[in-house]
């Protein structure tokens, strides 16, 4: 297959074209396909009829190994190859029910919402489900993810490997992320990924976030004609590679509000009618306390719907799901807690009680003696009637001495 993939293959395509196309990043006949004559001209300096020849050539060559479809075909035809065309899972009941069974190959799905409605988790999950077997629901490949804002973290792969039951490190060793810093080495990344993804058989194509650096780069209605042309070759480029190399593409795009809406969602995504018309499938995620709601937007084939879910530690998930586990993380974090407690108390409380049960014992101690004073105050009282009594004496005293007068 390598060998008849070679430049030199091609009839008319000499060792000088073949070193041209090299040095501008063309290694295969998929390559030609995927680039078109016009950017081969552009790069290589040929002139626009000979490139197209040459890319007309390498059609031809791939149509006859198989590897694309002829001019015509019937749609019995078309409609037996798209029963064999591969899904990717999402993990969760409610998404395959959007997706009719999942991500498709050989097509651009775009997903676009605000911050923090759950993009990149989503992402993240895809990359994990994709290494599954297709037994269940996964395409046993690997993952080429072009993370522009920097908002990659295989901690999150790890957790939902995890969650799975996959193993973390051989999932970890399935995904290519690539770094891009600015939209020329965006462009330049997906231009020089036909190798990377024939070699490591990549079966999901992620871009986290499509249109961002762009909308970085080129501000003003002045630079909008040329960001949007440079844009259109970018997302051109990622359908052409998902149909030619037989794998999923999923971008993840911005969102703008639009100040004429007075009624409604103004939210809408970045790029214009460039990414809404090169999009085969877009979904529209947004927040809706703390579950999430995806819709289909736009599809050939899809009905337009709305489904639930949650963000968890194994990535998107079902509602359902999702609440069990809180109300399971609940109870363990519950038990752990009362199992410290009941750990620690005797130790701590046998010697807290007693001084507090002394202090309560001495308390009517004190009480006692103050008491008793008062009572013998009142007692002490009804002592004065002896000295009633020795009035008495001494007034029967004095009439005795007044008698012996009186004689």
């Amino acid at each position: 297959m390598v060998a008849d993939l070679r430049l030199d293959s091609l009839e008319g395509v000499g060792p000088v074209t073949t070193r041209k196309m090299s040095d501008a990043g063309i290694h295969n006949i998929m390559d030609l396909i995927v680039r078109g004559p016009v950017e081969i001209a552009e790069i290589t300096g040929m002139e626009k009829d000979t490139a197209a020849k040459i890319v007309n050539k390498a059609r031809q060559h791939l149509v006859e190994g198989g590897l694309l479809s002829k001019d015509f075909v019937s749609a019995s035809e078309i409609y037996k190859r798209r029963q064999n065309i591969g899904k990717i899972t999402t993990g969760t009941n409610c998404l395959d029910t959007l997706f009719d069974g999942g991500i498709e190959t050989q097509a651009l799905t775009e997903v676009y919402g605000e911050f923090g409605c759950g993009k990149t988790q989503f992402a993240h999950t895809l990359s994990v489900m994709v290494q599954k077997p297709k037994e269940e629901g996964g395409l046993d490949g690997s993952v080429l993810y072009i993370d522009t804002e920097n908002t990659f973290r295989p901690e999150r792969i790890v957790d939902i490997a995890k969650a799975h039951g996959m193993d973390p490190d051989k999932v970890l060793d399935r995904i290519i992320v690539a770094r891009a810093y600015n939209s020329a080495h965006q462009t330049l990344i997906l231009e020089e990924s036909g190798a990377v993804i024939e070699e490591n058989n990549v079966k999901l194509l992620v871009v986290d976030s499509a249109v961002g650096l762009f909308r970085a780069e080129y501000l003003g209605r002045g630079t909008l004609a040329v960001r949007q042309q440079k844009l259109n070759h970018f997302v051109h480029l990622l359908v052409r590679i998902a149909e030619t190399y037989d794998c999923a593409a999923l971008a993840t795009n911005q969102v703008m509000s639009s100040p004429d809406v007075f009624f409604g969602d103004p939210t809408r995504p970045v790029g214009g009618n460039v990414v809404a018309h090169t999009s085969t499938y877009r979904i529209y995620f947004k927040k809706s306390g703390k579950k999430r709601i995806a819709r289909m937007v736009d599809s050939p084939h899809h009905p337009e719907q709305e489904v639930l879910f949650a963000l968890g530690i194994a990535g998107v998930m079902d509602p359902e799901e999702a609440e069990k586990k809180t109300k399971m993380t609940i109870k363990k974090i519950t038990a752990k807690k009362t199992k410290e407690s009941k750990v620690e108390t005797p130790e701590v409380e046998t010697p807290t009680e007693t001084p507090e049960v002394e202090k309560v014992i001495e308390t009517p101690e004190v009480e006692t003696p103050t008491e008793t004073p008062e009572v013998e105050k009142v007692i002490e009282t009804p002592t004065e009637t002896p000295e009633v009594k020795t009035v008495e004496s001494t007034v029967d005293a004095k009439l005795d001495d007044s008698e012996p007068i009186e004689e």
